[in-house]
């Protein structure tokens, strides 16, 4: 189940720290909570779908460590996604 192209473009013109910044770990960040809480909302009626939870598993997996990276790189930073995604409350 992939994202909406749409979807995808608001997300990053609203986490990119310049005009081409499509990869920095905000826009990464954001892009993996959207697919995340997509399938967060699949599992709702398909229970039984394993693999899909493996990826869903992945996927939070690369969050968290690029989190830690960006906690452990520049702070203010790290606060202010985590309040604009609303993770860890």
């Amino acid at each position: 189940m992939a994202m909406q192209k749409s979807v995808k473009e608001d997300i990053v013109k609203k986490f990119r720290q310049s005009e081409l910044d499509t990869g920095s770990c905000e826009v990464q960040v954001a892009l993996l909570t959207g697919r995340i809480q997509e399938l967060t909302g699949h599992f709702k009626s398909h229970k039984n779908d394993t693999h899909s939870q493996r990826g869903l598993v992945q996927m939070v997996n690369r969050r968290r460590k690029l989190l830690a990276y960006l906690k452990k790189t520049n702070t203010d930073r790290y606060a202010k996604l985590i309040q604009d995604l609303g993770l860890r409350k």
